[in-house]
């Protein structure tokens, strides 16, 4: 969890910053569009009907598989981002993530009774046998090796959305999109911290009577939080967020297939070595991934905008007659 935390610190960081860029960038475009109305201005006084002509064509653009613009410089973002219903929900998201670890780190050691079920082989087995057909097969995995391996794509998880900022029209919207990925790995802190904090299961390594996993670390707190998998859920969440925005933001782009097969792949690899590690059973992997691939996809959609079809935006250029004319612009997409 302490890696977590970090990555979370590091991700605000990040947001605050995307966020000022694109609030000077904004800025910046008003001050030129500011600087353009005045050119404008005094070329109707000087240009000819033809340089009015070659004006309008500049801004105006005729050819529907091309930008104008205008067009590329207004937001054709599908979400809508809210500074108070969105920083509201982050930080109560945050705050019961704060919460959440404070209830795990203050979980009691499986107690000396308990205790005694795990030592003896005959008392083990049938704790065993009480376990649901599904994760029985997972109980006394304790390898080492595959908790460090996990660790690898779990990290790599969270700078998978990152990779899609070299996207341009994500790029475009980076404070929004960073702003959006930080508010679903809070939701999906939340959830996780307090389930763990508030559910004792023993974890499979508790299993392990072979001697390789020392009583200390079977039996202490950090054993009882098999329920459910924070690693695959937290993976699942970066990675079905990248691919949910990726579709978003370009629905017609080619490959996305792809996309989403790696998204379901990484923390699918993820769950496989958590359960070789003896860390979690496989109920707690389907779990976490199902949550996590959920909240990964339902926090994005839940900001599409209501009528992202419709379309208003500048328009100027100069009428069959030669009068000049600017307005608004108004287009359906059906």
């Amino acid at each position: 969890m302490r890696k977590t935390t970090i990555l979370f610190a590091l991700l605000v960081q990040v947001s605050i910053f995307a966020q000022q860029t694109n609030f000077n960038s904004t800025n910046s475009f008003n001050n030129q569009t500011v600087s353009l109305n005045d050119q404008e201005t005094d070329s109707d006084d000087l240009n000819t009907d033809d340089q009015n002509s070659q004006n309008t064509s500049s801004v105006l653009n005729f050819n529907p598989n091309e930008k104008t613009v205008f067009e590329t410089q207004r937001s054709n973002s599908p979400y809508e981002w809210k500074w108070v219903r969105d920083g509201i929900w982050t930080g109560a998201a945050l705050g019961t993530s704060a919460y959440g670890l404070i209830l795990i780190k203050n979980k009691d050691d499986l107690s000396l009774a308990e205790r005694e079920k795990f030592l003896n082989e005959e008392s083990l087995q049938k704790e065993i046998d009480k376990i649901n057909f599904l994760d029985q097969w997972v109980a006394g995995k304790h390898n080492e090796d595959a908790n460090a391996i996990s660790d690898i794509p779990f990290a790599l998880s969270f700078a998978a959305p990152f990779a899609f900022l070299f996207d341009d029209e994500i790029n475009d919207h980076t404070g929004q999109y960073v702003g959006l990925y930080i508010e679903s790995l809070a939701t999906t802190a939340a959830i996780y911290t307090i389930t763990a904090g508030l559910v004792n299961r023993s974890r499979p390594y508790v299993y392990d009577n072979s001697g390789d996993t020392s009583e200390d670390r079977r039996f202490k707190n950090n054993g009882q939080r098999s329920f459910y998998s924070g690693h695959v859920a937290a993976t699942a969440t970066a990675t079905f967020f990248a691919a949910k925005a990726y579709s978003d933001f370009n629905p017609d782009a080619s490959g996305k297939v792809w996309i989403w097969t790696g998204a379901a792949v990484l923390p699918a690899s993820v769950g496989v070595l958590r359960m070789e590690a003896g860390q979690h059973f496989l109920t707690d992997v389907l779990l976490g991934y199902v949550l996590g691939a959920g909240t990964g996809i339902l926090v994005p959609e839940l900001h599409k905008k209501k009528m992202e079809n419709i379309d208003i935006y500048p328009s100027s250029g100069t009428s069959f007659n030669g009068d000049s004319y600017n307005g608004m612009a108004f287009r359906y997409t059906f």
